[in-house]
């Protein structure tokens, strides 16, 4: 009998289990995949999330980068620096994420790759996991099997909206300057959405999305990528195109139900405007792990604690995340001209990746300046 099952061994899983381990829990953390494995994701991660861990992440990241560029139908660029204490980190998953796994079986956590969840029940006081070769037993149960896991249901949750990113992976021949990169940003091109390219050390990472409305067409997909990877001498044939479900946030929700928890993408934690995943998945996951921890020690209202303080202190901010995303993604061309060619603009978004700021903060501005600037025909 374990003290806590987690299902799932990205950053969420990773970091509850690492946390729960710490502080004494027993920890089986069950993971489908064989590990090191792919995971398509373009790997930007906030610094700030060294802040709730006392490891050095520095083995795990690819590049930092403080370079931020912005572009409007490929022209008309905005280059700014971050002027946060620390540089975004760029990584690779299947670097990042093994590392996360191996800092909590360094504390203890048991680890089962390549062992998908086939069904789960409660008997007694306990939750059963079921596998295709064996059973395991936990008072608690962390669900952090990512957008498209079926843990959330079969705990009885709502199943949230999904949506489609694609990415394209293309190595270069030759390992990348700093001088020739920078986090990229491309407005005008996609319809309600955005294009962007991370560079890694050798190569990139180039991403597309749709924030409102219904996906991107398969065809618009392949031709909005080819274009924007041409600007960065790379091509199609180059790289892989791979589509990954991201799971917004879309509203609060209950994230406990009884002796169990879901966390990360499988709590619906996603910022509706950047799609940064992983800072909020990380955070959710150590929230998940104390709030099972202080049940364990008798705590009778910490698993409802959970998802009042995710609410309060990660879903209160993504309302207004949602609501600028609504008029930016409507009006992109005003949004570029009257927000991101701003100056303080890349220096507010390093403030919100550093958790300096709030986008509470900021939020009434930009809307007020976005509304008060629509003009007929100047919308994009």
């Amino acid at each position: 009998m374990f003290d806590c099952i987690i299902v799932g061994a990205g950053p969420a899983g990773s970091s509850a289990a690492y946390h729960l381990a710490k502080a004494g829990r027993s920890v089986l953390l069950l993971e489908k995949a064989d590990l090191p494995r792919y995971k398509p994701c373009s790997g930007a991660v906030s610094p700030s999330i060294a802040d709730w861990f006392d490891f050095d992440f520095t083995p795990a990241i690819d590049r930092k980068m403080r370079r931020i560029r912005y572009t409007w139908k490929l022209g008309d660029p905005v280059e700014a620096k971050l002027k946060t204490a620390e540089p975004i980190w760029m990584v690779q998953r299947d670097v990042f994420d093994q590392f996360l796994v191996e800092q909590a079986q360094q504390q203890g956590a048991t680890l089962k790759a390549g062992t998908p969840v086939n069904s789960i029940g409660f008997q007694g006081d306990a939750w059963q996991v079921n596998t295709a070769t064996d059973s395991y037993q936990a008072r608690y149960l962390i669900a952090a099997d990512g957008a498209t896991g079926p843990m959330s249901e079969w705990l009885g949750f709502k199943p949230g909206k999904l949506r489609t990113a694609s990415l394209l992976e293309a190595k270069t021949e030759q390992p990348l300057s700093e001088a020739d990169c920078a986090i990229n940003f491309e407005f005008g091109l996609v319809k309600n959405g955005c294009l962007w390219n991370f560079p890694k050390q050798q190569g990139y990472s180039i991403g597309v999305c749709s924030f409102l409305g219904g996906d991107l067409k398969s065809k618009d997909v392949q031709s909005h990528l080819d274009k924007y990877a041409a600007d960065f001498n790379v091509s199609l044939s180059q790289g892989t195109v791979y589509n990954a479900a991201l799971k917004l946030w879309d509203g609060n929700r209950p994230l406990h139900t009884q002796q169990a928890v879901v966390a990360g993408e499988a709590a619906a934690v996603v910022d509706p405007l950047t799609a940064e995943g992983i800072r909020p998945s990380m955070f959710s996951g150590m929230k998940a792990a104390q709030a099972v921890d202080q049940a364990l020690a008798g705590d009778a209202e910490a698993l409802a604690g959970y998802t009042q303080i995710m609410q309060e202190s990660w879903g209160a901010d993504m309302q207004w995340a949602q609501r600028i995303a609504g008029v930016f993604y409507r009006v992109p061309k005003m949004g570029y001209r009257v927000g991101i060619k701003k100056p303080t603009a890349t220096e507010r978004l390093g403030q919100l990746l550093a958790g300096e700021i709030h986008y509470a903060d900021i939020a009434n501005k930009v809307i007020k300046r976005l509304s008060s600037s629509l003009i007929p025909g100047m919308g994009g």
